[in-house]
């Protein structure tokens, strides 16, 4: 789910991201994780529900 008005989410970089230019940037709230581009945070943000966000974590970290 997309999501517009990012200002009261509390973003911080993404410790996966490391110094890249190239990064995302996440706010954790209850039950669920919001995702945005770092370079692009005018386009929003997506929603995912904390089992997905984890299941997308723990993939790459086995991949990665």
């Amino acid at each position: 789910m997309k999501q517009s008005n990012t200002t009261s989410l509390g973003f911080h970089k993404s410790s996966y991201s490391a110094n890249s230019a190239n990064c995302v940037e996440v706010a954790d709230l209850p039950g669920v994780s919001a995702v945005r581009d770092t370079q692009n945070r005018e386009h929003g943000h997506l929603m995912f529900v904390q089992r997905e966000w984890a299941g997308l974590i723990a993939s790459v970290r086995t991949t990665g």
